[in-house]
Parts: C-alpha cells; structure tokens; sequence
C-alpha cells in the first residue's frame, strides 16, 4: 500500500499514455469514418447510378456534418465537459455505422453519412483538445501528436479493411454489398470506445473551472504527483480567474490574434490538398490506370507512409518544437504538389506520380497534419478553449467541404484540362503551401516545453505590451 502511495505522489506517465490512448480513439474513428468513402464511392457510383454531381455529394455529405458537430461541440464541451463531448461522439459513431451499412437509397445514406461527419466533427476537436489539458507541458506535443497518430492509423486501417472486403467477392457483389460491409466494419471500433470511456477521467482544467477543485486535484496527482497537482491547480485557478468565459474575450489585443491564427492554420492545412489523396486516392489511381485491386493496394501504401512519418513527428514535436517541423514540412509538400503538377502536364506515367503523392503525404505527416492540432491544442483560454477552438476547426471542416468539392470540378474543367492537363489543382495547391510558410514564419510562437497557462499569459503580454512572444 505504501509502494501504492508512493506512486500516486510521483504521478504515472503510463496512466497519462492511458487515458490519452482512449480519447485518441476518436481520432482514430475520425480517420476511420472520413476514409472509408475512399474505397466504397466506386461501388456506390455503380449501385446507385450516380452522375458526377451525386457522387461528390455522396463522398462530402459527411464534411457537413462536421461543421454541425464542430458548430456545437465547443459550447458542449464547455458545458458538460470534455468527456462527455467524447461520448456523444462514440454514439453517432457508432449508430452511423449501422445506418451506412444498410440503405435502399441513396437519400439514405447520405443521412447516416451526414450523422457520422457530425461526430467526426465533435471528436476532431474534443479529443485534441482533452488530450492537451490532461498532459504534463514536458511531453504534451507528443501526446497531442498521438491523436493525429490515431486519426491516420484508423485511415490506414480502413484502406486495409476496404482492400480486405472488395477480395471477398465478385464484380457484382462488390456493387452490391461489399461497401455496406465497408461501412458496417466502424461497429466494433465505436463499441470499444464507448467502453473505454467509462475508466477516463474528466478534464482537470475543465473541474477547476466548475469548481471542483478535490476532484482536479486528485486526477493532477495521478497524472504528476502532488507537486505538480498543487502548481497546476493554482495556475488553472487565477488563469480562470482572469477570464470572462465570453467570446468578446478573444477580441481583445492578443487573444484576437490568437483568434486569427488558429483559424488561419486551420484553414491552411486543408487548402493545401492534403483531403484529395486521403479521400479521393483510389479514383485518382483508377484514373491513372490502376485497375480496382492495384488502386486499393497502392491507397493503402499511401496510409502507410502517412502513419510512419506521423510517428516521426510524435517523437521529434517536444525535441525539435512545432515551428521548424511546420516550415520543413510546408516547404516539402509544396515541392511536391509543384512536382506532381509537372508530372502530370507532361504526361508522366503513374509510378512518378505516386512516388511525389508519398513524398507529399510524408512532408505533411510529419508536420502540418499532426503539428496544427497541437497547437491549435495549446494557444486558447482555458475558459473558453472549447468555443475558440470549435471556430479554428469549424473553419477546417468547411476548407476541407470546400477542396473536396472543387477538386472534381477542377479535374474535370475541360478548360483547365486542355491548358493543364489535370495539373492546376495541385499547382493551386502548392501555392497555399507558399502561403503556409509565411504565416508560420511570421506570426506562429514556439510553444514548445511551456505550460498552457504560460502560453496564455504570454498571448496576453505579447498584445498589451506588442512584445515578442519568447522562443524557447
């Protein structure tokens, strides 16, 4: 017993890991349920007959849906708490699984799939954001980065699961049923997560903020021992102390900065394209001429590299900080885009087209994928964390809705065609990356090693006094 005690008084990075790994289980349905369009939307095209205008609408219905969740899972979560944010998204995971699995129409589907996006959108931004304020400062980059670990593992498992089922059959029941099994395949990973839920603790900042200091105090302790519980209990107390809890507040100088910025890295990160490879990767192989089985193969090769270089990132984010992994990564992917544009003006073959699709998605792998969500994670109040950080990812999912419906448009322009030859979207999308890299350059601190208590304050000094935020 005293062994016992003694180690609730030193804390345990292994409960931290523990309780991150389960909210990242949203973002590892958030993965799951985004990518599966990407192999199913072929069959569905068959099945349902679907014009070009139906079948981006079948493969963007759900990104609407997450700008419904992200619209109101802030105000939720600053309610009712963080995890019962994450709850609410385990149930419209898990009953949007059975509902895509079994539609007559495709008004049906597209119902369900409205449903799912909605709890991508809650978890999107609950389980960063839960993540972030359960983590030590030390290794918070890291644990934040393992959600977008999650997000592209359930990615890659999906592309493995829609490999998987399209073998199990014929060309007509890969029409008929082998998308509702695709689909229908997202059951058992919600189930799992809303069992898991049960042993995880609420937010200590958000209890603080409540009131229920015993409560925070104890899970801190658990988290990093007694010390550290009393320091962060205190600094939580007078930063909620300082805060008015409105959204006038991020008006003000400094925090109206932060505002902007957040919504600009949002923004940014999915304006650079990286949606068209992860939901559109088979069509474009098919396209390529890749027949059904080599599409699926080489998407999943592209999940693959996105989760190697993620785990890169998760352990070089608390080493290296957030800023240089950003300007590398930005600068790569642009590279990249402007690569495959060439490629695809000159008419290269498809094998140079893959190999700077994987050098693309490794650049934003290692950087711009997980590294926005940490700090996106970090720079808001703690008051209202949950409203500000709802708008930065409102504002992602709808630049997401938006790429995901032009790219078709922009593929199959027969003006952009002729002059381009399929290679505009991806020199418009490089330009961003240009853009990316100035705001990073110019406007994005370094929050590396600092708790977020310090980074508050600091946005608060830096708008005052119009000092420069302090490099670490």
């Amino acid at each position: 017993m005293q062994e016992s005690n003694a180690s609730a008084e030193r804390g345990s990075a292994a409960y931290v890991t523990a309780i991150s790994l389960i909210a990242a289980l949203g973002g590892l349905l958030f993965g799951y349920d985004t990518a599966v369009i990407n192999g199913a939307i072929g069959f569905l095209e068959t099945h349902f007959h679907l014009t070009p205008a139906m079948k981006g609408w079948a493969s963007s219905s759900a990104l609407l849906g997450c700008v419904l969740g992200v619209s109101f899972a802030g105000a939720f979560s600053d309610w009712l708490g963080r995890k019962k944010t994450l709850v609410l998204a385990g149930v419209l995971f898990l009953g949007s699984s059975i509902g895509t699995a079994v539609p007559q129409t495709l008004t049906q589907l597209v119902v369900f799939r409205i449903l799912a996006g909605v709890g991508v959108g809650i978890a999107s931004m609950a389980s960063p954001m839960y993540i972030a304020e359960v983590s030590p400062a030390r290794f918070r980059g890291r644990m934040v980065s393992v959600n977008q670990f999650a997000i592209v593992s359930g990615m890659l498992l999906i592309y493995f699961v829609n490999y998987f089922i399209a073998r199990q059959g014929s060309p007509e029941w890969q029409v008929t049923t082998s998308w509702r099994w695709m689909f229908g395949s997202g059951i058992a990973p919600s189930a799992l997560f809303l069992v898991l839920l049960i042993f995880a603790p609420e937010s200590p900042r958000w209890l603080v903020k409540q009131g229920q200091t015993a409560r925070a105090r104890a899970i801190l302790t658990r988290i990093d021992g007694a010390g550290f519980a009393e320091a962060e209990t205190r600094a939580i107390q007078e930063t909620v102390e300082r805060e008015s809890g409105s959204l006038a507040q991020l008006l003000q100088p400094g925090l109206r900065r932060v505002l902007c910025l957040g919504v600009a890295l949002a923004v940014l990160q999915q304006v650079t394209g990286i949606n068209v490879f992860l939901y559109f990767g088979t069509e474009i192989f098919k396209g390529l001429g890749s027949t059904v089985d080599a599409a699926l193969l080489e998407t999943v090769v592209v999940g693959a590299v996105n989760l190697g270089f993620t785990i890169v990132a998760i352990w070089t984010v608390d080493k290296l900080g957030r800023k240089p992994l950003m300007l590398v990564g930005a600068a790569g992917m642009g590279l990249c885009l402007v690569a495959m544009g060439l490629a695809a003006q000159s008419g290269r073959t498809a094998a140079w087209t893959l190999a700077f699709i994987l050098g693309y998605i490794a650049c934003f792998a290692l950087s711009v994928g997980p590294v926005t969500w940490v700090i996106l994670s970090e720079i808001f109040p703690t008051k209202i964390r949950g409203r500000a950080m709802s708008i930065a990812t409102l504002c992602l999912w709808s630049a997401n809705f938006v790429v995901s419906q032009t790219f078709p448009m922009m593929d199959k322009s027969p003006v952009l065609v002729a002059k381009f030859n399929h290679a505009f979207p991806f020199y418009l999308y490089a330009a961003m990356c240009v853009v990316l890299v100035l705001v990073v350059a110019l406007a994005v601190p370094e929050t590396k090693a600092r708790s977020l208590e310090e980074i508050e304050a600091l946005w608060v000094k830096r708008g005052s006094q119009r000092e420069r935020f302090p490099s670490v």
